[in-house]
Order: C-alpha cells, then sequence, then structure tokens
C-alpha cells in the first residue's frame, strides 16, 4: 500500500512521476493532475516554483518527500562520482585556507584521522576527502574520475556511495590499527586521502572484468588485474619494510580499500553486467592512469 501524494488515498498499484519523483492515484498520476513542478520551468523539481496555496499539513510534508524525491533523481542518481570529486576539491580549498591562517590544529582536527584520537569519529569520513597536498588530490581526482563513473553506472549511486564511504574510512581505519601492530601502542600518525576508495573501486572492476584494459599514464596499455596485483604487491612489500620508498604512503589503507572492493566485486559478479571497457560521458574509449597519489601522511 501506498499514499497519494495530493489525495492521501492508500493505493495497492500506485504511480510514481517520471518528472518529480511523487507517488500518485490513478487520478492524479499524471504531471498536470498534480501541478508536478517539473512542468514549470521545465524544473524537474520544483526550484523555481514558489511556495504558496492552503493545503494540509499532510499535503505539504507530502510535497517535501517529493521534492527530496526529485533532488535526488535530479542532482545525484548517476553523478555520485562527480559530487565525490567536487567535494573532495572544497575540503582541499578549506586545509589551504586552514594553512595559510597557520590553523593546522584545526585542520587536523576537522580532517585527519589520527591514531592519538580515534573517537573523532567524523574524521573517518572528513579524511576520505582531506587531502595532503596538490599531487595527492590531483592523481586521486584522476582515478576516480575514469574509474568511479564506470562503477557507479554498474551498481548504482546509492550502493557506489556506500562502497566509497565505507571503503574509505574502513581503509583509513586499518591504517591506523596496522601501524599500531606493528609499530606499537606508541606509533602517532596521521591518515588521510580517497586512495582507499579509489582501490576499493578499481578491486570491483578487477572482479567484474580482470582483462578490461587500463591504459598506464596514459600510454601503456594493461589489463587492469596486471595494474591491481602489481600494486597490491608493491604495498605489501612496503607495508612490511621489505621494498623501499615507503614513506608516508599509508599502504595498509590501500591493501584494506582493495580488499573491500574485491569481497564486494565478488559479490555482485554475475548480479551485474560487467563493463567491456571503459568509457566516459558520451564518448568511448580506454583511459585511465596507473594508481593514486603519494604523499605524506595521505593514502
Amino acid at each position: 500500500m501506498a499514499t497519494c501524494d495530493v489525495c492521501g488515498n492508500e493505493e495497492n498499484m500506485p504511480y510514481e512521476c517520471r518528472r518529480c519523483g511523487g507517488t500518485f492515484c490513478s487520478e492524479h498520476r499524471l504531471p498536470e493532475n498534480h501541478d508536478c513542478p517539473g512542468l514549470e520551468w521545465n524544473d524537474p523539481v520544483g526550484v523555481f516554483e514558489e511556495g504558496g496555496g492552503g493545503g494540509t499539513t499532510r499535503q505539504s510534508r507530502a510535497g517535501l518527500r517529493t521534492r527530496a524525491k526529485g533532488l535526488w533523481r535530479s542532482y545525484m542518481q548517476g553523478n555520485a562520482t562527480f559530487v565525490f570529486l567536487l567535494a573532495m576539491w572544497v575540503t582541499f580549498v578549506i586545509q589551504l585556507g586552514l594553512r595559510a591562517f597557520a590553523l593546522g590544529e584545526i585542520e587536523n582536527t576537522l580532517f585527519v584521522l589520527r591514531s592519538t584520537h580515534p573517537e573523532y569519529v567524523w574524521t573517518w569520513i572528513t579524511s576520505v576527502f582531506a587531502h595532503g597536498g596538490i599531487f595527492h588530490i590531483v592523481a586521486n581526482s584522476i582515478g576516480i574520475f575514469f574509474f568511479g563513473q564506470v562503477v557507479e553506472r554498474r551498481i548504482g549511486t546509492k550502493r557506489f556511495v556506500g562502497l566509497f564511504l565505507v571503503s574509505g574510512a574502513a581503509a583509513g581505519l586499518a591504517q591506523i590499527g596496522s601501524t599500531l601492530a606493528l609499530v606499537g601502542p606508541g606509533a602517532q600518525i596521521g591518515v588521510l586521502g580517497a586512495s582507499g576508495a579509489l582501490l576499493a573501486i578499481m578491486g570491483v572492476l578487477t572482479i567484474l572484468n580482470p582483462g578490461l584494459k587500463v591504459y598506464l599514464y596514459f600510454i601503456l596499455p594493461v589489463p587492469i588485474w596486471a595494474l591491481t596485483i602489481g600494486f597490491a604487491a608493491l604495498s605489501l612489500l612496503e607495508g612490511f619494510g621489505v621494498a623501499g620508498g615507503g614513506g608516508n604512503v599509508a599502504h595498509w589503507a590501500h591493501l584494506a580499500g582493495l580488499a573491500i572492493g574485491l569481497v564486494y566485486g565478488t559479490y555482485i559478479q554475475g548480479k551485474v553486467e560487467p563493463p567491456k571497457r571503459l568509457q566516459f560521458g558520451g564518448g568511448g574509449g580506454p583511459g585511465g592512469p596507473g594508481g593514486p597519489g603519494r604523499g605524506g601522511g595521505r593514502f
């Protein structure tokens, strides 16, 4: 049973408006019969519609729900990759502003997941969008731009949002936990960056289509399985200090994000159509970078 957003009647087989996302009975299913905001100014969510009219409180609440659905469908649905990229760059600009005014401690409190303050639960998420420097955010942005769109189209926006946020947060916590386990409880580290989420996205693609061609640094064509295995091996060796160059790169975060992506890709394998090639926007063709960025205290 569902309730018509206009008259409040209960319907066994309700109609959903494609313009505004509202739920209506047969009498009000047509856009012109429920004053669909999408008919005005060609505006699918009624951004330009002025409030007015009497109407009941129930109808007003129904209208708000309708608009909320319309906002999601019009601006977020299918565009989460770009929303996340925008959030990353907005966060980075805020970080630069705080650094310019020597407010590093505020930046750390707001955006850096630290081993000394894991109880700052907001940093589990904000640290995913924060980055240590311009090369760090540019490299991650390129990877998310190329690979994120493909995965979002395959698994849907809601599941993509969950994958991105969960893998990003879990990757940061994994880096904190693994460092404390290997170095000792006295280790003081901070983690930030979206590479954990990026590696989860790559993990999903590796399971869905291991032979998917990726152009390493836009030049050398390699199958994504080779890129994924090579990156995982390097992160594992550098994480244990076997290979040099570990620096400030959060290798355990990379591995955790990749593991989440591989597990989730295995779960949805056979349930979604695998991508045949990397295709972006309205055009086509393969592409892609060689992996996430490196930098101090970042992943």
